[in-house]
């Protein structure tokens, strides 16, 4: 069975959250959804994780808020703030040389 949080999957939750942020403002669910959708399903993260992370963020000062009446309910939307696209842009940066730095190694194991 595959495990459902691998060790090497702290920072995804940010830079995928950043990632659909930088597109559209969203609310918390819609990024539960949205996260699975854009991953193919590869990436299930629930509201326990992504709440914190929005949190954070928006401690941080890369996003913002506002309630949002929909449907008889209050939502909160979260968008980008400057700062969360500089943070955006520097995660992408570490992402591409992390992941080639890997694929690099998985693809010379044979060799070494």
């Amino acid at each position: 069975m595959a495990q459902s949080n691998p060790p090497f999957m702290s920072g995804v939750p940010e830079l995928l959250l950043l990632r659909l942020l930088n597109e559209q403002e969203m609310y918390g669910y819609e990024l539960v959804r949205s996260i699975k959708q854009v991953t193919k399903e590869a990436i299930s993260l629930g509201e326990g994780v992504i709440y914190p992370v929005l949190h954070s963020l928006e401690r941080n000062g890369a996003l913002k808020s506002r309630r949002k009446a929909v449907g008889g309910r209050t939502r909160v939307y979260y968008s980008l703030t400057r700062k969360g696209r500089d943070r955006l842009e520097k995660l992408r940066d570490d992402w591409s040389r992390i992941q080639g730095g890997v694929a690099t190694a998985l693809e010379s194991g044979a060799n070494a």
